[in-house]
């Protein structure tokens, strides 16, 4: 083996992740204490910490080290994700030890993101699991190009040489299409050392370097100091009359005083006048550095854009493929609108068509219609708004988003782009001679949708039918939609899972959304059992044009009346994904008319939604 001191490297970012009890944090520790970076008063107090929630007996247990919050030690599991920064001669590392249980898959994530080699620990008696698959192919999937298969725990199966190639083999069958660069298989024990800092000898038919001798000598690419100049714009800086800056940290490339740059959305071009750094002007920055550019030119720049060569732009699209890991366990649904952030950007941002989804057991590609906790799948996305990016395989920091949840505002999902759908930007309204209000005054009304939510039974279409007809009587021009008749049309493709509900509603929302257009009031009659679909039909039309009418009827009330005997047949088992039994209703909370049917007629309720409709 080369005897030669490797000569020093820059800062590498390395991953520790795997299954649960694979032993992550235990490794972790064990090469900072053989590497000698553990200071002697830290030491003392891990010895003390190990004999009240240690797992190895008398000795130290290292795993402490990095398992820093109570729960952890107290489970013997890591939860959230630590860093750990220390130094060789040879280089400088940051160990990032991400979490190995499944709920903590969004951890992992996170900790993948911004690391440049993975170490993805096997237990040697269990061989590869499913979470060990799930996290090659996300760290795959998020840019990781070198992977250290650490198969730990060695010395539990008496150090056999054979254990060992069947792991190196049945890993090297599934990273294959993986696209890892380098794949360092090592034999370790954790617990005692066993090739960690040097080789041990009781794998002498083990050739290859230590661990930490694997990590000293790998050469990563620093790609972001190659790529195309690549700014997001977080702050725009204007103290004064005088002053416009534009604030953020550089994602990419090089720019300099001089330089022509391009507002990448709006096609706007200027020159870089002044760069200003935390102590001054700068002539010039690169990737990684806070900074503000001063424009030689006003102009219209905000929050969320991006600056970039004139040459070499980035896509601008407001539709796009992306791989998307789904981090909630509230089911993704295509249709249902979330937050969106690309870089400093925010938009609402939906799915439109999920491609497939992948097994991570075989990463073969499976049909799917919507995606669970920790599934991932290549999905369609359409944004509220365009967005520069480029592929996340060509830049990571620019081709990756997140979705949030519009009401939990938990982050639900990670993002990296695929590729922008082109035939997005071949689309464009088309301007007409008469407008809305054009339409609204030739039918003397305000246009309008009415939308009447409420349980199977509540009497909902019953009233919205007594409604235009009253309003039909008085001249108004109405149509009214009723669940019933779309699905005998518009929707007869549709069954009754949440994904269907969600897309019944998304096409109802623009076909009222039409009606209102074309001056009308449309009466909307539909169970929509979700918070976040209706939403998303109210901010289809303008400001009062979306009135909300919670037709409250309480559930047994329902199932007494139960005019078409659905109940009965649901609790027969026969109609599965019924709303109020199987399926979940979310009812409105901020409603402009709650009706209170259960001690009232329908005509009493009909009179009450004119009354409001008169004022």
């Amino acid at each position: 083996m080369d005897s030669t001191p490797p000569a020093p490297r820059g800062l590498l970012r390395v991953l520790t992740c795997g299954s649960v009890d694979d032993g992550k944090s235990t490794l972790i520790g064990r090469m900072l204490h053989d590497a000698q970076q553990i200071m002697d008063d830290t030491f003392a107090t891990l010895a003390k910490d190990s004999r009240k929630h240690g797992t190895t007996g008398d000795d130290t247990d290292l795993a402490l080290l990095v398992d820093g919050l109570e729960a952890e030690r107290e489970q013997g599991i890591t939860i959230d994700v630590a860093y750990r920064f220390f130094t060789t001669p040879a280089r400088s590392f940051i160990l990032i030890d991400s979490p190995g249980h499944e709920q903590h898959t969004r951890n992992m994530a996170t900790g993948a993101s911004n690391s440049d080699l993975a170490i993805i620990l096997v237990d040697a008696r269990k061989g590869l699991l499913t979470q060990t698959r799930r996290h090659g192919a996300i760290c795959s999937l998020l840019g990781i190009r070198h992977v250290v298969l650490a198969v730990n725990k060695f010395d539990l199966v008496g150090f056999d040489q054979a254990v060992f190639d069947r792991i190196v083999a049945d890993w090297t069958g599934f990273a294959a299409e993986l696209g890892f660069v380098s794949m360092q298989p090592i034999p370790v024990s954790a617990r005692f050392g066993d090739n960690v800092t040097r080789l041990s000898a009781n794998t002498p038919w083990y050739r290859g370097p230590s661990l930490l001798e694997h990590l000293e000598r790998v050469q990563v690419e620093d790609a972001a100091g190659t790529l195309p100049f690549r700014f997001p714009v977080q702050w725009v800086n204007r103290p004064g009359q005088d002053f416009r800056g534009y604030t953020g940290t550089i994602a990419s490339g090089r720019i300099a005083v001089g330089d022509a740059v391009v507002v990448a959305a709006s096609g706007r071009q200027s020159r870089v006048a002044r760069i200003l750094g935390p102590d001054g002007d700068l002539p010039a920055a690169v990737h990684g550095q806070a900074i503000t550019i001063c424009l030689a030119d006003e102009l219209d720049i905000a929050r969320g854009d991006m600056l970039a060569p004139v040459a070499d732009r980035p896509e601008v699209a407001d539709q796009f493929a992306a791989q998307l890991l789904w981090m909630d366990e509230t089911a993704m649904l295509p249709g249902r609108q979330y937050l969106a952030r690309l870089g400093h950007l925010w938009t609402t941002a939906s799915v439109t068509a999920i491609k497939h989804r992948l097994d991570v057991t075989d990463l073969s590609q499976q049909p799917g219609r919507q995606l669970a906790l920790n599934e991932i799948g290549l999905c369609n996305l359409s944004l509220a708004s365009r967005a520069a990016f480029d592929p996340y395989a060509e830049n990571r920091a620019t081709g990756s988003l997140v979705l949030v949840d519009r009401d939990s505002h938990r982050t639900v999902a990670a993002g990296m782009i695929a590729f922008g759908l082109r035939r997005a930007a071949n689309i464009a309204p088309e301007a007409v001679l008469v407008n809305k209000a054009a339409r609204a005054a030739l039918n003397q009304q305000k246009p309008a949708v009415l939308w009447f939510t409420g349980l199977s039974g509540s009497g909902k279409s019953t009233i919205a039918k007594l409604v235009e007809q009253a309003l039909h009587r008085q001249g108004r021009h109405t149509y009214l939609l009723d669940g019933d008749n779309l699905r005998h049309g518009l929707n007869r493709d549709l069954g009754f899972t949440d994904a269907d509900r969600v897309e019944n509603i998304r096409r109802v929302g623009e076909v009222a959304r039409l009606f209102v257009d074309a001056g009308m009031i449309v009466l909307c009659s539909f169970i929509s059992p979700f918070r976040a679909e209706r939403r998303m039909v109210r901010e289809l039309v303008g400001p009062g044009e979306f009135i909300e009418i919670f037709v409250d009827t309480p559930l047994d009330e329902c199932m007494r009346r139960d005019p078409k005997g659905l109940y009965e047949k649901a609790r027969a088992g026969r109609i599965p994904n019924f709303t109020g039994l199987t399926s979940p209703y979310e009812p409105p909370e901020q409603p402009e008319l709650r009706l209170l049917t259960a001690d009232r007629s329908p005509d009493e309720c009909a009179r009450e939604v004119l009354d409001h409709w008169a004022d």
